[in-house]
């Protein structure tokens, strides 16, 4: 069954304990894909994955999540089955911001929570400060939602991404794309990602691969893997905070980026920004795990997220004409 609103494609693609459909949003350079999990008129919550993962990075959290939800999980552009940017553009946090955007804008959402895993949820963490309207309830998965930069090093770092960007050009002008068997892609993301399982692994590559002649190819743009040009000052980090006005759960792993983090330099702002949170009255969690705890246990982040959604989301919804949102 395939259904249209706005140019947004919804097909049916299967069917678990609750139907799982595919999604496509037409951008200007293609499109973006992803997920959709509960019922037609559920509340709406947008999921966004973290830096070279995709969206099945929610697989087996979303299906323990309450049923009257309606759960969106995209792939980021440049990632999982979405198209890739123009040649010579870089990979920033202001564009993925923009497509966060573009895709609300064709489900016409107005009103919606976001859950973020790692760098989805510093993608969340902008937008529900740049739109704070819009977004009534954020979830960080061991994500902070900003990440400051010391205002001395962006000269720095500008400089390296855009060096970064001539050499990646000049070696794909004579680089032959790598091919693997399915066993060497699985070997290969494992090596890159310590805290995924094997399991884990296997369902994100289930729209990380490509299939190919010879084998497969990882689907993801390699430009994602260049240094981002875009950074913000603690400063900035604070003062967007500052304009959030959804309730905001932060469930950081013990393992995930709190102890990656313990011995940085960032250590010190990080500290600031989980502060800022405290502050404001919202919500800081810690659960075991590492920092794809909620893709290789979600048992252990689910009862956190549901009863936030639940408490925070539905509240806020209650007597509001966004409560129904219009049919995919």
């Amino acid at each position: 069954m395939i259904q249209a609103l706005k140019g947004v494609r919804h097909v049916t693609s299967g069917t678990m304990k609750q139907a799982v459909t595919e999604l496509r949003v037409p951008v200007p350079w293609g499109e973006i894909r992803g997920k959709v999990w509960g019922p037609d008129h559920g509340r709406p919550v947008l999921c966004l994955h973290g830096w070279a993962d995709n969206c099945g990075t929610f697989n087996t959290l979303l299906p323990l999540l309450p049923k009257d939800f309606r759960y969106v999980a995209v792939d980021l552009a440049g990632h999982g089955c979405s198209s890739h940017r123009p040649p010579g553009v870089l990979y920033a946090f202001p564009s993925y911001v923009m497509d966060v955007r573009r895709v609300v804008e064709a489900l016409q959402w107005s009103k919606f929570s976001i859950i973020g895993h790692s760098m989805g949820g510093n993608i969340a963490g902008m937008f529900s400060a740049l739109y704070p309207e819009m977004v009534d309830t954020l979830v960080l998965l061991d994500s902070y939602g900003f990440l400051p930069t010391d205002p001395k090093e962006m000269p720095r770092v500008l400089r390296q991404g855009l060096d970064e960007m001539i050499q990646f050009e000049k070696k794909m002008e004579d680089k032959k794309t790598r091919v693997y068997t399915y066993e060497k892609a699985v070997e290969r993301l494992l090596a890159g990602n310590p805290s995924l399982t094997e399991e884990s692994a296997k369902i994100l590559l289930e729209r990380g691969l490509v299939k190919v002649e010879g084998g497969v190819l990882f689907s993801r743009d390699f430009r994602i893997n260049l240094k981002n040009v875009a950074r913000i000052s603690l400063e900035q980090s604070l003062g967007l905070l500052s304009s959030i006005e959804a309730s905001v759960l932060l469930v950081l792993a013990e393992s995930g980026f709190e102890k990656m983090f313990a011995k940085s330099d960032q250590k010190e702002y990080i500290s600031a920004v989980l502060q800022a949170y405290k502050d404001r009255h919202n919500t800081v969690v810690q659960v075991p795990g590492d920092h794809h705890v909620h893709l290789n246990n979600p048992e252990v982040v689910a009862p956190l997220v549901s009863e936030f959604l639940q408490n925070k989301a539905l509240s806020a919804s209650t007597g509001s004409d966004d409560a129904h949102p219009p049919k995919l």
